[in-house]
C-alpha cells in the first residue's frame, strides 16, 4: 500500500497539491533575517518599499480606528519623510501638551513627596525598633519559642559572643582600677617621706620661736624687778 493509500481520502486536487510539496516543485516565503543590509542599493529600495507599507499601516489605522497618528522617518542620507492623519504641528503640540500634564500627575507636590518620605522613614525606623526590642527579648530569654533551631544555634553564638566581651571589658576596667591603685601607692608614698622631712623642721621651728618667746619675756620681767627694789639712802625729807 503506498503513501496515497494509506491517507484519508482526497480530492484529486489535494493529491496533486501534496506530490508538489514532495518534490519541492512548489515555492516557499523565505523567511527574511533582520539585520543591516550592506549594498546600498538594496538598501535604499528596501527602505522606499518598508516606509510605503508603515505609512499605508499607519493610514488604515487611523481610518479603521479613528486614531490621530503622526510619523516622521529619516532616511539614512538625514531626509525626512512625514506622515500625519491630521496635522503634524498638531499632533506634536497635543503629544507636548499630554507630556507635561502627565509629569505633573506622576509626580507629587512637595508636600506630599515629603510627607511620604516621612511616612516610609517612620515605618523604617518602627520595623528597626521592632525587631531590635525583639533581639533584645531573646537575649534576655523571652521569645523563645517561636525561634527555629537555626535560630536558637544563632542566638547561642551571639550570647558567647556577648559573654565574652563582657568579661574582656571587666579584666580590663580590673586592671586600669589597679593601676589607679597604684599610682595612688605611689603617690601617698612619696607624701609621706616628704612630710618625713618636713615634720622635724617645722618642730625645729617652733621649737626654736617658743624658746626665744620664753627669753624674750624672762629679759623684760627682770628689767621690771630691777627697777622696783632700788635702794634710797639718807634722811626723810624734813618740811
Amino acid at each position: 500500500m503506498n503513501w496515497q493509500q494509506r491517507c484519508l481520502p482526497i480530492n484529486p486536487s489535494q493529491q496533486e497539491l501534496f506530490r508538489l510539496l514532495l518534490e519541492g516543485n512548489i515555492m516557499t516565503r523565505k523567511k527574511i533575517q533582520i539585520k543591516k543590509i550592506d549594498n546600498i542599493s538594496s538598501r535604499q529600495v528596501t527602505f522606499s518599499k518598508r516606509r510605503k507599507g508603515l505609512f499605508k499601516k499607519a493610514q488604515e489605522l487611523s481610518t479603521l480606528c479613528d486614531a490621530d497618528i503622526a510619523l516622521m522617518v529619516f532616511s539614512a542620507t538625514s531626509k525626512l519623510f512625514e506622515y500625519a492623519s491630521s496635522s503634524m504641528q498638531q499632533v506634536i503640540e497635543r503629544r507636548n501638551g499630554y507630556s507635561a500634564n502627565h509629569r505633573l500627575l506622576d509626580y507629587p507636590s512637595t508636600d506630599d513627596q515629603l510627607q511620604v518620605e516621612s511616612d516610609s522613614n517612620r515605618d523604617t525606623l518602627r520595623k528597626k525598633l521592632e525587631d531590635k526590642s525583639r533581639e533584645l527579648r531573646q537575649l534576655n530569654g523571652e521569645d523563645l519559642q517561636e525561634l527555629t533551631v537555626q535560630e536558637l544555634q544563632k542566638l547561642e553564638v551571639l550570647l558567647k559572643r556577648s559573654l565574652s566581651s563582657v568579661s574582656k571589658i571587666k579584666d580590663e576596667m580590673f586592671m586600669r582600677d589597679i593601676d589607679t591603685l597604684k599610682r595612688k601607692e605611689v603617690e601617698l608614698m612619696e607624701e609621706n617621706r616628704r612630710l618625713k622631712h618636713v615634720v622635724p623642721d617645722l618642730i625645729n621651728v617652733r621649737w626654736q620661736q617658743s624658746l626665744e618667746t620664753v627669753i624674750s619675756g624672762s629679759s623684760f620681767s627682770l628689767e621690771d624687778d630691777g627697777s622696783d627694789t632700788s635702794l634710797k639712802l639718807g634722811l626723810p625729807f624734813l618740811k
